[in-house]
């Protein structure tokens, strides 16, 4: 006599349970924990020794130098460069680790409904990557400022775009981190989902520069690394305002997650 399982209707796993089985798999991995420690280190150290340099130097100086100089912007420099390569990484390895594992098949045998599953890693990864991003801007900020004593000029969130700049570098670093995230569903791969992200955040601003500045201005301007730019203070030729770079930086993020949801429905495991 032969007997048959029931078969299991599918999508019964709840958002919440994914939520906790992503959040399970993202803490429990030892390259999260490095990711993000490296992410806050780099971020406050680098800002530590740029306002310390910059105190240290500030008496030889020229009277031009000094009344450019923004403390804003450059305590935020690390925050703004480590951090938008080691979240992006950590973006990347929440998907292609699992690619590269294999346990990707276990986690869609689980739940069939892809988008469900996409969007569980997404939120538990925008949650994580702005806390820290955020800790690491204002760290970032606070700790450059207490290098930067008299007589050099410093600055405080009351500053004139301050608060702005601090709270929009960690705002960026997060959703550089999606964009990669979306770059990893599309690619599955690590080392090529890692080599378009760098593409496209390092070596694309070095091909756009040598353009005719009538063309490279306008298309520099788009580009991720001249979002962050223009969020931490720094003059960008021809960029919008903050908010609208960062609108576009939200375009890339949403673009590369809606290509990448739907390869994932479309390919196989």
């Amino acid at each position: 006599m032969t007997t048959y399982a029931p078969s299991l209707p599918a999508g019964r796993v709840s958002l919440k349970g994914l939520l906790g089985s992503e959040w399970t798999k993202l803490r429990t991995v030892r390259s999260t924990m490095w990711t993000l420690g490296a992410t806050v280190f780099i971020g406050v150290a680098s800002s530590g020794i740029a306002m310390g340099v910059t105190r240290a130097h500030w008496t030889a100086e020229s009277a031009s130098a000094r009344a450019a100089f923004d403390p804003t912007e450059v305590s935020l420099v690390g925050a703004y460069l480590g951090g938008a390569l080691l979240l992006g990484v950590l973006g990347i390895l929440v998907v292609s680790g699992e690619y590269a594992t294999g346990t990707i098949r276990a986690t869609l045998a689980a739940e069939p409904r892809r988008p469900m599953v996409l969007a569980a890693k997404v939120l538990v990864f925008a949650a994580v990557s702005l806390v820290i991003a955020e800790v690491t801007s204002f760290a970032s900020f606070y700790l450059g400022q207490a290098f930067l004593t008299s007589p050099a000029r410093h600055a405080s969130l009351s500053s004139p775009g301050a608060l702005r700049a601090v709270a929009g570098t960690g705002l960026f670093l997060c959703l550089v981190g999606l964009f990669a995230l979306g770059l990893a569903v599309v690619v599955r791969h690590t080392a090529g989902a890692i080599g378009a992200y760098v593409f496209v955040l390092l070596v694309l601003p070095i091909i756009v520069s040598a353009l005719p500045s009538s063309i490279g201005n306008q298309l520099a301007r788009l580009l991720p690394l001249s979002i962050g730019s223009v969020m931490t203070n720094n003059s960008v030729p021809d960029a919008f305002g903050p908010w609208t770079e960062l609108a576009i930086l939200c375009g890339y993020a949403v673009l590369a997650l809606a290509i990448g949801t739907v390869l994932l429905v479309r390919r196989d495991a």
